[in-house]
């Protein structure tokens, strides 16, 4: 674990939250970035299991004393500014030109535990991974990130929705002549036509076998930067993302903002 990682992590989150005008209350013992803190400790370290984090950061003196509950009011009560917090921090890192786009699952059970699951019900959240050739029951989250493998856009979406579904709203805010590099599931005409008509994106999916292939200059983009965001799914599966626990939904979707900010906080170590 180190130290100037934890430090830097709190710092970052303390001037975001005073330039979001966000202000403790007088009597808290413990504040609202060192809170989130545990979160992003738990999420690089101890794959999201925050009773880990908060023990071995009360020994080494860096937390006040805090238990489990407490500690998840507080958080939970951040929800919402948690997720502005990491709007603001990817709308900073959106430098470049290229950008990678994809999909990772994000099950909330096993399969066979799927009917007897409370927080989610229906057949839009059984969701079939190609890559992996498993199916799988919950959430998809979806990520553009920088040439640089830092996540600049997401949503979280169910499962069974395609990975076309949220392309128009993940590169509405990527500079005009930007391109996006994306694997087969992101073929598609109309939207190709709709990133470069109202973005002036370049949506470059690889082609299929029975598609014309692309220039060579495309093909070349291609392997360059796909395999970053390979490196970031396997950044986030060390972090525990494929088997989050969690009673609530909103549980579940802070320890997947706690694991995006994990990843935002490289370049400032």
């Amino acid at each position: 674990m180190d130290e100037t990682y934890i430090v830097t992590a709190y710092v970052v989150l303390d001037d975001v939250l005073k330039v979001m005008n966000y202000r403790d209350d007088v009597r808290a013992t413990v504040s609202a970035a060192e809170v989130l803190t545990v979160a992003v400790v738990a999420a690089r370290y101890f794959q999201n299991h925050h009773e880990r984090a908060l023990c071995v950061l009360q020994r080494i003196g860096a937390l006040p004393r805090l238990s489990v509950s407490r500690f998840n009011r507080k958080l939970h009560r951040l929800s919402s500014h948690m997720g502005h917090l990491l709007s603001v921090l990817m709308e900073v890192l959106q430098a470049g030109e290229v950008f990678i786009i994809d999909s990772m699952p994000v099950p909330v059970c096993k399969r066979v535990r799927a009917g007897r699951c409370r927080k989610l019900q229906g057949k839009r959240y059984f969701g079939r991974c190609a890559a992996k050739d498993e199916t799988f029951f919950g959430w998809r989250l979806h990520l553009v990130c920088s040439s640089d493998g830092l996540p600049v856009a997401f949503d979280i979406l169910p499962a069974a929705w395609h990975d076309l579904t949220g392309v128009q709203w993940l590169t509405a805010e990527l500079a005009a002549g930007s391109t996006v590099v994306g694997d087969k599931g992101y073929n598609s005409d109309l939207d190709e036509t709709l990133c470069d008509y109202y973005g002036a994106i370049l949506l470059l999916p690889k082609r299929r076998k029975n598609m014309v292939p692309d220039v060579p200059e495309h093909q070349a983009l291609l392997r360059r930067f796909r395999p970053v965001i390979e490196t970031v799914h396997s950044q986030l599966e060390k972090m525990g993302v494929r088997r989050l626990h969690a009673r609530t939904n909103l549980g579940l979707f802070l320890k997947l903002y706690a694991s995006l900010l994990a990843l935002l906080f490289n370049p400032f170590i």
